[in-house]
């Protein structure tokens, strides 16, 4: 009697041992395939990685809004064409300089 429970208790501890070694040989595979995916998709850079990130909605905002404006006055005071597509384009050339001086945080 002792014997059989000796025997089926070794048993059950093959049976449990090749289903850990199975266990463990797929998180291993799990392992490996995340590490790989982790190595081939690019990384996503959170926080400000361009220009405009630096102003908030609202800065942005009164960019574009002044811009337009500038350029509504422009084309409603100036009669000449050459002179209106000048000064536009001026202003758009101008206008970063503008913008960091007068909304430089650095200050």
């Amino acid at each position: 009697m002792s014997k059989e429970r000796a025997r089926r208790r070794a048993e059950r501890e093959a049976t449990l041992a090749r289903e850990r070694v199975v266990r463990q040989r797929r998180s291993a595979r799990r392992a490996r395939r995340r590490a790989l995916l982790r190595r081939v998709t690019p990384t996503v850079r959170r926080g400000r990685t361009g220009r405009l990130p630096r102003h908030s909605r609202g800065e942005r905002a009164a960019i574009v809004l002044l811009t337009l404006a500038a350029i509504i006055l422009i084309w409603s005071l100036v009669d000449d064409l050459a002179l209106r597509l000048a000064l536009v384009v001026l202003l758009l050339l101008v206008l970063p300089a503008i913008v960091v001086i007068a909304l430089d945080r650095r200050t």
